[in-house]
């Protein structure tokens, strides 16, 4: 298969951050499928996006910019969905740029406020290691864990009814409510959603022992269709964080409870902790009574409820009355 050499210095996504500098690169021409590590140049008639590089920061891409990324999907309430053709990216195609942590793919939908990070790239191709072989973020993920599977740590579980409804404000409440409490070591999984070291970082800056995400566990996020393999990667993720010695263990899932394989995830969950604490974010009070029904049919009652549909106390006391759940705003409180 033909391919090229690359720069060393080629801008990098933030998919792709535990993917380590090689001082040469090539590519092949071949198919790329969910998580192998590509090559793009940014179209000509494209606008620059910024995009999130290997450290967090916002990276801008000019047309004709070469920088690597991945391909996977996304289906976003709020954002974007697209996702990986079914023959995979094809050398020499356009696609679309749909994630600031650099997933490329077929463009589905988008929205004004995702215009930002969504352009078009064209594919090189596969980028390769020894060998010829195409490297794939699963190549450098986490080591499975080889000691306990279960530590019996507490586990905490924050879940939503979307996007920007106050999860992570409730995880990071959360966390720095367990370490005022004595609770030294706290591992955080962001275990739904698509990547970004940003949201990891406010973790850390907060206190957190370890942080981890999908990237760390071979997927740049967790839209993917395979079912089964997603079960598998769920496990992956919580074998390794509840076997690590620590005083409690937080998961924040991102998206909703109906996509991000996020019930897959639950279900996974509920085979490890009858009776996990859980935290719901909502909107209103409506999608809060809907997700504390959904939850407890699952056999994961809501502990307590928060997000907008708190924020002010005629919202709180409907809430609390229509869920019959304590109900507390996080960002006020």
């Amino acid at each position: 298969m033909r391919g090229g050499t690359l720069p060393a210095d080629i801008k990098k996504t933030s998919a792709l951050r535990r993917v380590p500098s090689f001082s040469a690169l090539r590519y092949v021409k071949a198919p790329a499928k969910e998580g192998h590590v590509c090559a793009f140049k940014l179209a000509a008639e494209s606008s620059p996006i910024v995009v999130e590089d290997t450290f967090g920061r916002a990276m801008t891409l000019v047309p004709g910019d070469l920088f690597l990324g991945t391909t996977g999907y996304r289906e976003s309430t709020r954002w974007v969905v697209g996702g990986t053709p079914k023959r995979g990216l094809i050398p020499g195609t356009k696609y679309w740029v749909i994630s600031e942590c650099g997933v490329v793919g077929d463009l589905v939908a988008d929205t004004p406020m995702s215009k930002t990070f969504v352009g078009q790239a064209r594919y090189l191709g596969a980028v390769v290691g020894d060998g010829s072989r195409v490297l794939s973020l699963s190549d450098f993920a986490v080591a499975r864990a080889a000691g306990p599977a279960d530590r019996k740590a507490p586990l905490y579980i924050i879940a939503g009814t979307s996007a920007e409804v106050g999860k992570t404000t409730a995880g990071i409440t959360v966390l720095s409510t367990l370490l005022l409490q004595g609770y030294d070591t706290v591992v955080v999984l962001k275990a739904t959603g698509t990547s970004a070291i940003t949201e990891i970082a406010v973790y850390k800056d907060h206190g957190a022992a370890q942080v981890f995400d999908c990237v760390d566990f071979g997927l740049p996020t967790t839209y993917g269709p395979n079912p089964r393999s997603m079960s598998r990667f769920f496990d992956q993720a919580l074998d390794t964080c509840l076997s690590i010695p620590a005083d409690a263990v937080l998961v924040e899932c991102g998206g909703d409870l109906l996509g991000a394989n996020v019930p897959i995830f639950l279900k996974r969950v509920k085979r490890r902790r009858a009776r996990p604490k859980v935290v719901f974010a909502a909107a209103d009070a409506v999608g809060a009574w809907g997700g504390t029904q959904m939850l407890r049919k699952i056999g994961l009652p809501v502990d307590l409820i928060t997000g907008p549909c708190t924020d002010t106390p005629t919202l709180e006391q409907r809430t609390q009355a229509l869920c019959r759940t304590p109900a507390m705003n996080m960002a006020r409180d």
